[in-house]
This record gives structure tokens, C-alpha cells and sequence, in this order.
């Protein structure tokens, strides 16, 4: 503190897998989980939390950036590996597992928030860039869902606001197939808003967000409530989807999938069949 104020660099100074930064009043939050290509624990999570809840009561803030750390990935999504060792994703500060509640304040944030996705978007790496406001891509970045291969599912935001963004066929072609898209593809699907030149991701992102900046805040908040407000309805969806998701992680079949994907050997699913 000084003079009453807050110091919102010294509050984020103990994060250990995000990285918080601000330049030109935007916020840069980074996954900073490479050797995991930026897959989610619950710390992971709380922290994620932690930094965009203070990009969105630092008043010198008017963007934010979310990004992967190094160039291989985005976020692959919650770590499959952790759970399959340890029937979870980790401590977490108040106990459960708070991806819903991250859902939640990417959209509730009155601000903006622009992912660059710098490598994979898979599984619930997918969904947090989905759920942004914008999306920029680098010429390598791969999008896509994994659950059903991995034991998992998001049927909230994840699938029914996706659908919103790129149509049902197209939304159902990805879940139940699970094989990724380039961001070519992506482009064309309204997936992405714009392919940065090779090498030049991070700047394109800061660009947008320069363009952003220059314009009426209070303008910028009421329009990204006016279009939340046509899919908020989603919330209670997703609210029961996550319920159903907590139970179906601790049988047999989820674990089979998990099970899987740290062995790297193809699931096989067969006998959960009715």
C-alpha cells in the first residue's frame, strides 16, 4: 500500500503458474505451465482468478491479454496427468475446484479480454479462449476438444455458447470427434478474429488492445453485458453440467480416460457401452 492505494504489481507478486503483467493499461495474464503445455491444476485456476479479478478493479486497466507461456501452447486444457495420478487437480484455496467460477469472471469482467493463442487450445484450454471476447491466433495455433477421448465433458459454456459461435453442426463436429482444427480453419469458422504474422502474436494482441483502449470505457462495459446478456442464460446450464461432471470424474469410465492419456495408449471404452 501507499498513500491508500494498492499496489496490484506487489498483490500478484506471489503467483507461482500465471504470470501477471501490465504495460499501456492493459493486463497480460499468462498460464506459465510450459512443461505441462499450460494445463490447468486447481492453483492454476485460483490464481487465474486472482489475476483477472485484479485487472478488474485496477482502474488503470482497460484490455486484458490471456495467453500461454512459450510457444508450443495456449492451454491444454485441465491437467489430465495430475488427475490420472492423483484423482485430482491439487489443492486449491478454497477446496474445490474453481474452473466454473473462472467461466464465470471472463465473461463478468467489465473489460474486455482478448486470447492469444500462441500453440494448442485443447480441452478446457478450448473453452477459456472461446469464452474470451476476441481471439488472435498465431499461423501454428491449433483449436479443439478432447474430453470425450480423455474421460471429461463441458456441457455448458463449453458447448452451448460455442455452438452460439460457430453453429451446431460445426460445434458437434469438434466434441464428439475430437480431432484438432488449424487456425486457417478456425478463421473461417468465426473461431478467431484475425492470424498474427509468424512470430508477431503478441503484438497484434497488444495492437487490438491499443485500439481498444482509446475508446469510452463505460461504452466498452455496457456492450459487453448487452451481448452476454443473450447467452447468460447458459449459466444454470453450466451449473448443472459441472455437477453431472464432478460425479461422472470419480466412476470407472472417466478414470479409463484419464488412465489413457497419461499411459499414451488409446482408451477403450467398450465395456462402459449399454
Amino acid at each position: 500500500m501507499d498513500g491508500g492505494r494498492i499496489d496490484y504489481r506487489e498483490a500478484m507478486r506471489d503467483l507461482t503458474d500465471v504470470r501477471y503483467e501490465t504495460a499501456d493499461h492493459t493486463a497480460t495474464i499468462t498460464i506459465d505451465r510450459p512443461e505441462r503445455m499450460n494445463a490447468f491444476r486447481g492453483k492454476t485456476v485460483d490464481e487465474l482468478i486472482h489475476a483477472f479479478k485484479t485487472a478488474w478493479s485496477d482502474p488503470t486497466v482497460g484490455t486484458i491479454i490471456l495467453t500461454g507461456a512459450g510457444d508450443r501452447a495456449f492451454c491444454a486444457g485441465g491437467d489430465v496427468k495430475e488427475r490420472a495420478e492423483t484423482g485430482g487437480y491439487g489443492d486449491t484455496e478454497w477446496g474445490t475446484f474453481e474452473i466454473e467460477r473462472l467461466h464465470r469472471i471472463i465473461r463478468d469482467v467489465p473489460k474486455p479480454v482478448i486470447a492469444a493463442v500462441n500453440g494448442i487450445a485443447i480441452g478446457g484450454g478450448h473453452v477459456l479462449h472461446v469464452l474470451a471476447d476476441l481471439t488472435i491466433a498465431a499461423p501454428h495455433a491449433r483449436f479443439g476438444q478432447s474430453g470425450p477421448r480423455v474421460g471429461s465433458f463441458d456441457a455448458g459454456f463449453g458447448s452451448a455458447y460455442l455452438a452460439r459461435v460457430i453453429g451446431e453442426k460445426r460445434a458437434r463436429e469438434l466434441w464428439f470427434r475430437c480431432r484438432l482444427i488449424d487456425a486457417e480453419q478456425a478463421l473461417d469458422w468465426g473461431l478467431v478474429n484475425e492470424i498474427a504474422p509468424d512470430g508477431e502474436l503478441a503484438a497484434t494482441a497488444q495492437a487490438w488492445a491499443d485500439d481498444i483502449n482509446r475508446h469510452s470505457p463505460t461504452a466498452l462495459r455496457f456492450l459487453k453485458h448487452s451481448f452476454n446478456a443473450d447467452t447468460d442464460h447458459l449459466s444454470g446450464l453450466s451449473h448443472l453440467a459441472f455437477d453431472g461432471l464432478d460425479l461422472y470424474s470419480h466412476t470407472d469410465e472417466a478414470g479409463e480416460g484419464a488412465a489413457a492419456f497419461a499411459e499414451k495408449r488409446e482408451p477403450d471404452f467398450r465395456r462402459f457401452r449399454r
